[in-house]
C-alpha cells in the first residue's frame, strides 16, 4: 500500500462547511473570502494587460515595478527601508510563501514553535520538511501568549517561531510587549521567526500593526509574509510575497524558483496600477472592515452567544455556551443543517483539540448577509 507522508490529513474544515453550506443553501459565514468584488481598477488592469499580451513568465522573483511599489507600501506603513530587488518576492498566494519559508529553514530533527489556534498549513509543511511542530495553545477569551510558557518550549532542537499577527482565527493582534518577548527569545537562541501578517492592514479601533519589519533586530531573522488576496478582496488570485533579509531572500527563492518559479504575470502589473494609483485603498480597509464587524456584533448582541473581541482580521468569535452542549464540531454541523449558518469550529485549529465552546464567523460579507445570518442566530 502506499505510504502517506501526512498520513493524518484530510479534506479541510474550510471545504467541509462550505460543502455543507452549499447542500443546505446556508448563510456562509465559515471560509474566509470577501462576498464583494475586488476594486474595479484592479479588474479593469488585468484585462487590459491580458489582452496586451503580457502573458508569459515574469522573473522569478516578481516583476519589478510590483516589487518596487512593495518596497514603498513598507517605507509608507512601517517607515522601513528594504531593497525591492533583492529582498521582496512574489509569490503564488501566501500560504506558497509561507511553506516555502518553512522549507527553506527547516531541517531533519528541527522543532518549530507553532500557537494554537493556528492557520491549518504550518504542520504539515514543517512535517513534509523533516520538522516537528511544538504547539502551544492559546484560549478563550483572550487568546494571550504565555511567554513563560514558549521560554519554556525552547530547547536546543528549536529552530524558529511562527507568529501571526492579526491572528486568524482569533482576530488578536501581538502588543509591543509580545514583540519585545519575541526578539528577547529569538536573540538568546539564535532563532528565526516566520511572521504570518496577510491581515496586516486589517486592524480595528485604532490599535496599530506592529509588524516584524518595523523592528530592524527582528526583521534581520524573519521571514514576514503578506497577501494581496486579503487587501484587495482577490482571493482566488492567489497572490502574496515574502519579504527578508538578503540572505534569507536567496535562500528563499531558491525554493520558490521550484514550486511556482513565477507567479501570475498579468495580475502582478495590474497589482503594481493599483498599489501606484489607489494606495488610498490600503488605508481605507480599517475602517471598512471595523464598520463590517460591528455590524455584525451589534445585530448580535441580544442573542445567548457572548461575542468575543476582533481586534483585527474579518473573523469573528463567538461563545456558544450559553446556546448549545455540543462540542463545537457538532454544533457546527447542526448550526448549518437546522439553523442555516455556517461557521468554523475553533477546536480544528488546535493541534490537541480544545474544548472551548467557540466558533468563528467571517464578516467579509454584505450587511444584508451579515444582518440575516444575525437575525438566524438571535433566535437560537
Amino acid at each position: 500500500m502506499f505510504e502517506s507522508k501526512l498520513p493524518n490529513l484530510g479534506t479541510s474544515i474550510f471545504s467541509q462547511m462550505t460543502a455543507l453550506a452549499n447542500q443546505f443553501d446556508a448563510i456562509n459565514l465559515s471560509q474566509g473570502f470577501p462576498e464583494f468584488d475586488a476594486p474595479e481598477l484592479l479588474k479593469k488592469q488585468l484585462n487590459h494587460y491580458v489582452l496586451e499580451g503580457v502573458n508569459q513568465y515574469s522573473p522569478s522573483s516578481g516583476v519589478p515595478r510590483l516589487q518596487q511599489q512593495i518596497a514603498q507600501l513598507v517605507k509608507r506603513k512601517y517607515a522601513a527601508e528594504i531593497d525591492a530587488t533583492q529582498q521582496v518576492t512574489v509569490t503564488s498566494g501566501a500560504t506558497e510563501a509561507l511553506f516555502v519559508a518553512i522549507q527553506a529553514l527547516v531541517r531533519e530533527g528541527d522543532e518549530v514553535i507553532v500557537f494554537d489556534p493556528a492557520y491549518d498549513s504550518y504542520q504539515p509543511a514543517i512535517e513534509l520538511a523533516g520538522g516537528k511542530s511544538v504547539n502551544i495553545a492559546l484560549h478563550a477569551p483572550d487568546y494571550a501568549i504565555d511567554w513563560q510558557a514558549v521560554t519554556e518550549a525552547v530547547n536546543s532542537k528549536t529552530r524558529a517561531i511562527i507568529i501571526n499577527t492579526p491572528h486568524n482565527p482569533s482576530g488578536k493582534t501581538l502588543k509591543q510587549h509580545d514583540i519585545n518577548a519575541l526578539k528577547a527569545l529569538v536573540s538568546k537562541h539564535d532563532l528565526y521567526v516566520i511572521s504570518d501578517e496577510v491581515y496586516e492592514h486589517i486592524t480595528f479601533d485604532n490599535q496599530p500593526h506592529l509588524s516584524v519589519l518595523r523592528d530592524a533586530e527582528l526583521f534581520a531573522r524573519s521571514f514576514v509574509i503578506s497577501s494581496f488576496g486579503k487587501t484587495f478582496h482577490s482571493t482566488g488570485w492567489k497572490m502574496g510575497y515574502c519579504i527578508a533579509p538578503v540572505a534569507l531572500a536567496v535562500e528563499f527563492r531558491k525554493i520558490h524558483q521550484y514550486v511556482t518559479f513565477s507567479s501570475f504575470t498579468p495580475a502582478q502589473h495590474a497589482l503594481a496600477d493599483m498599489l501606484e494609483q489607489q494606495g488610498e485603498h490600503v488605508d481605507e480597509l480599517r475602517e471598512f472592515y471595523q464598520q463590517k464587524r460591528d455590524v455584525l456584533s451589534n445585530a448580535l448582541k441580544e442573542s445567548r452567544f457572548t461575542i468575543l473581541p476582533s481586534e483585527g482580521t474579518y473573523f469573528l468569535l463567538l461563545d456558544y455556551s450559553n446556546v448549545s452542549d455540543l462540542n463545537d464540531v457538532e454544533f457546527c454541523q447542526w448550526l448549518v443543517e437546522q439553523a442555516g449558518v455556517a461557521a468554523i469550529p475553533l477546536s480544528v485549529f488546535y493541534q490537541q483539540p480544545s474544548n472551548d465552546k467557540v466558533i468563528r464567523l467571517c464578516f467579509a460579507k454584505h450587511d444584508a448577509t451579515l444582518l440575516q445570518a444575525a437575525e438566524i442566530l438571535c433566535q437560537l
